[in-house]
């Protein structure tokens, strides 16, 4: 089965995020194809290169560059959202004076266009927080 999954909530202020990432993995590991990962609204956070949690909690972002990396997970961040949020990636960053290197490596920044065309090729499209 392909998969497409759309994660809207913030990585630390409830569980979906958690709990796609547990979906993905568990997805992955059982053969399935995941097509994209979309983190759209404040799911943005979740790419965040300046998030650094106590040692003790969970590390966001770490685990999903090394699913990334592991399976070549696409990992797609929406550049609304990201821009809404303070976040942009380096080569907008550039052209509009906002922050570099805002968006952790591995993950991309575009539009809902691709979110769109991973509805359209996934045989299901699962989305986590409100």
């Amino acid at each position: 089965m392909k998969f497409s999954i759309q994660i809207n909530a913030s990585p630390y202020q409830y569980q979906a995020s958690d709990s796609a990432w547990q979906f993905v993995r568990a997805a992955v590991d059982n053969g399935h194809e995941v097509f994209r990962v979309f983190f759209y609204h404040d799911g943005v956070y979740c790419a965040a290169n300046d998030v650094s949690p106590p040692s003790d909690e969970r590390q966001l972002v770490k685990r999903w560059l090394k699913l990334h990396k592991e399976s070549d997970v696409d990992l797609v961040v929406c550049v609304s959202s990201a821009q809404r949020r303070g976040l942009l990636e380096t080569s907008v960053a550039k052209k509009t004076g906002g922050y570099e290197d805002a968006i952790a490596d591995g993950f991309r920044v575009a539009g809902l266009g691709l979110l769109m065309e991973s509805v359209i090729e996934s045989d299901r499209h699962i989305t986590f927080g409100a």
